[in-house]
């Protein structure tokens, strides 16, 4: 992330948050640890996050984990985590296949890229913090090429799914793909009882999504473990919203991406 300006005396500022890759054991397991808080701690997952306290499954030692850190405290705040097309393969397949049938996926053109197990510390949940991890994976995808990017972007179910249909309600109405680029879930959200009540706000992490120029690709998952609706987003990157796409790729930057260090 760039420099900010000081409006008081005119000098460069150190930014609040940077993103970077986990590239040590080390720091990798400082986003597992950080998605355990999360989705355990936070929103009553069903983890064995063992004596280390971390959320971690098959997948990761075949990502490249992606975290933000607040630069005054040195705290992981944000992470995410990809897995290439190519890694994939080495995996047994995406994450997404376990919830979704992506046979569309297999279909599309040119390179494609997951991401998931996004989560953000619940004392900095704003645009500024999912911002700068966007800018992480903006920068993947120019550096490496890649044409499309998918993922599952979750809405809670405290509420009995009553948020989460009114939610899905709205993105179905604007955002929706084409026909051809849909997705089956392999469990299908029940209905809700009730409405909801007060205001119906999008998830920083769909609303991200949405903002960028993705589209949902159907009905959402009931994820049970986590207790959460999974909504399937692709992003076809030719098709990124002009504003976000100046704001993301022309302050797109990352160092190398080494070894995963969970080998």
């Amino acid at each position: 992330m760039q420099p900010q300006t000081d409006r008081n005396n005119g000098l460069t500022a150190p930014p609040r948050f940077e993103v970077s890759f986990a590239n040590t054991r080390a720091e990798i397991l400082e986003t597992l640890k950080l998605r355990y808080r999360i989705f355990a701690g936070e929103m009553g997952a069903q983890i064995d996050g063992g004596d280390e306290h971390i959320d971690t499954d098959e997948y990761d030692a075949h990502c490249r984990h992606l975290m933000v850190r607040e630069v005054e405290s040195g705290r992981v705040i944000a992470c995410t985590r990809i897995l290439t097309d190519e890694c994939a393969a080495a995996a047994g397949g995406f994450y997404s296949s376990g919830e979704f049938d992506l046979q569309m996926v297999d279909a599309l053109p040119g390179r494609v890229m997951e991401i998931g197990r996004t989560c953000v510390d619940a004392e900095y949940r704003s645009g500024a913090v999912i911002g700068t991890l966007w800018q992480g994976i903006a920068g993947f995808i120019t550096r490496e090429g890649y044409d499309y990017l998918f993922g599952c972007a979750s809405i809670g179910l405290d509420d009995g799914g009553a948020r989460a249909h009114a939610i899905l309600d709205t993105i179905r109405q604007k955002y929706s793909a084409p026909a051809y680029q849909r997705v089956r879930p392999y469990v299908n959200l029940p209905t809700a009882d009730a409405r909801p009540t007060g205001p119906v706000r999008m998830p920083p992490l769909l609303k991200a999504y949405v903002n960028l120029g993705a589209k949902t690709c159907g009905d959402a998952y009931w994820d049970t473990e986590f207790n959460c609706a999974d909504v399937f987003m692709l992003l076809n990157v030719s098709d990124l919203n002009p504003r976000y796409a100046r704001h993301f790729l022309d302050r797109a930057s990352l160092p190398p991406v080494v070894a995963s260090g969970l080998d």
